[in-house]
């Protein structure tokens, strides 16, 4: 197989809010949401998406891009778990070494949406996390977000990762992998391929304050991944092989974005993608920044997905000024 993403699923329920007042600091960074309490919120509708989560968002991705996609996983034995394993079907990601549990329910998150900016209340179930029996080295594996009880599954990745060195790791840290600090993810940076991450991520990971993209690439390669990968909003992607520091700015909006969730999981996969595909560092540059324009037009990390032939075609009519450029 070509790709296998690994990584903790869910169902998102998106509700979007009617009222609601933002507050931003001085550079309009930092932001927070609030709400009357103690009252009765109004809200435009809710929409369920099943089988969506960094590492399934990214399997999603490099399926539609043509690449034999699976999927490492964990859902209950309930109606959203059947419903999760039923969209990764139609999306054509094998589903063979996804868990289903007894006792455990699949993973149900709620996102908040406002303009189109969202804020998501995460739950991770205690689901046990192992490399499947029989699993068959991928060309790619690709982990993102996992849940607390996934610590020690990181060390055994690790050493299979060793004893297979034909497949490469690109690694987007979760949550509860940034927690977990760099110390113990040790091991395993020093077996990644590609890191990516957005730039407060990237400080968080560090253990730094404001820092400048260029320090930063340096610090998270000095991890040990062989390459690194930075998106920073609406300032653009970096990218560092040891070599060259290089930048793509946002690929521009056709009309304003509806719901930002998963535009880092599209840039980031489709990277990967890229490269599984035996594209360059460059031309893979190119390639992120589309498929994360295309996925905030649509609600959910998911829908707005494209194929190749669309990615394309969206590369062949890129406006002039989007254009690689060394940092």
């Amino acid at each position: 197989m070509d790709f296998i993403a690994i990584g903790d699923t869910t169902v998102d329920e998106f509700i979007k809010l009617e009222e609601a007042q933002i507050n931003c600091d001085i550079s309009s960074e930092k932001c927070t949401i609030s709400m009357r309490w103690g009252d009765k919120i109004p809200y435009e509708f809710s929409q369920l998406v099943p089988a969506v989560g960094n590492a399934a968002n990214a399997a999603v991705a490099a399926a539609r891009l043509g690449l034999s996609s699976g999927f490492v996983s964990n859902v209950g034995k309930d109606h959203f778990g059947e419903k999760v394993l039923a969209t990764f079907a139609q999306e054509g990601v094998d589903t063979r070494y996804i868990t289903v549990n007894e006792n455990i329910p699949t993973n149900h998150h709620y996102v908040l949406m406002y303009n189109a900016e969202r804020t998501i209340l995460i739950r991770h179930e205690a689901y046990s996390y192992a490399i499947p029996e029989g699993f068959i080295p991928p060309k790619w594996i690709y982990l993102s977000s996992a849940g607390k009880r996934s610590e020690a599954f990181h060390g055994d990745l690790a050493a299979w990762l060793n004893a297979h060195p034909e497949t490469r790791l690109a690694f987007q840290p979760g949550t509860f992998q940034m927690e977990m600090g760099k110390e113990k993810l040790a091991p395993l940076y020093a077996v990644t391929e590609l890191v990516a991450c957005n730039k407060e991520e990237a400080e968080r990971i560090l253990g730094l304050g404001e820092t400048g993209i260029k320090e930063l690439l340096a610090n998270m390669r000095s991890l040990g991944p062989k390459i690194v990968l930075i998106t920073d909003g609406p300032n653009g992607s970096y990218v560092y092989d040891g070599k060259e520091m290089l930048k793509i700015p946002m690929y521009p909006d056709p009309t304003p974005p509806i719901d930002r969730t998963g535009a880092g999981d599209a840039s980031t996969s489709t990277f990967v993608v890229a490269l599984a595909l035996g594209k360059s560092i460059r031309e893979a540059l190119l390639w992120g920044p589309v498929n994360s324009m295309s996925v905030v037009q649509e609600i959910g990390a998911q829908k707005g997905l494209l194929t190749r032939t669309a990615l394309e075609g969206y590369l062949a009519a890129a406006p002039i000024n989007y254009r690689i450029e060394p940092l």
